[in-house]
């Protein structure tokens, strides 16, 4: 017969594996610092030397070439970031017996999603509006907030990751000429940062 402690302890368990998505991935983390750290060290590459010889051999980047560059690079970036965590997150629950699909995982991403999608129809708003240099701040506000919103039904490290996304961002905004060096700070290091908290308390 099991003790009250055991039971209490099962039951409680059982509801947080109904009401919260438990399965996400700390290594996701660590690998969407990675790529963010990568494609800032690029962005600054292009921005810095356009004139090297590794753009293409021609003697610097236009304004329109440049551009195009960096949309493509967010974009290549965003899409290896949200791979990994499916994939990982997927495969972590899977070995917890915890489906992916869950009421739970459904209402994480709702919450993150709807902030990080307004944030980029807003960054296009500030691109066609030629306000560049607001991007990096805009970025890393949309993101945290949807992180904080999205926190309740997850990870509490989320939480703490969102609001350093938030600190970034005001930061960023106020000092715009220094906004990838902030945009990498957040979506590289710190993540790189909670990744590896999430995985060392929750995935060993």
């Amino acid at each position: 017969m099991k003790k009250p402690e055991e039971e209490l302890a099962e039951i409680k368990s059982m509801m947080e594996r109904s009401t919260q998505f438990l399965s996400l991935s700390g290594v996701s983390g660590i690998l969407a610092g990675i790529y963010a750290i990568a494609a800032a060290g690029l962005s600054w590459y292009w921005i810095y030397f356009p004139s090297s010889s590794w753009s293409d051999g021609t003697a610097s980047l236009s304004f329109r070439d440049l551009l195009n560059r960096m949309l493509m690079l967010g974009l290549g970036t965003l899409i290896a970031a949200v791979s990994s965590a499916y994939f990982l997150s997927k495969k972590r629950g899977a070995g917890n017996a915890q489906p992916f699909w869950s009421p739970a995982s459904k209402r994480f991403l709702q919450s993150l999603f709807l902030p990080v999608a307004l944030g980029g129809f807003f960054c296009f708003a500030l691109l066609h509006e030629s306000t560049f240099e607001l991007i990096p701040s805009a970025m890393l506000l949309f993101y945290g907030i949807g992180l904080v919103q999205s926190a309740q039904f997850t990870l509490g490290e989320i939480r703490n990751l969102g609001f350093t996304q938030l600190g970034f961002g005001l930061i960023a905004a106020f000092f715009p000429d220094f906004g990838l060096f902030f945009w990498a700070l957040g979506f590289g290091v710190f993540h790189l940062i909670y990744g590896t908290l999430m995985y060392y308390r929750h995935e060993r």
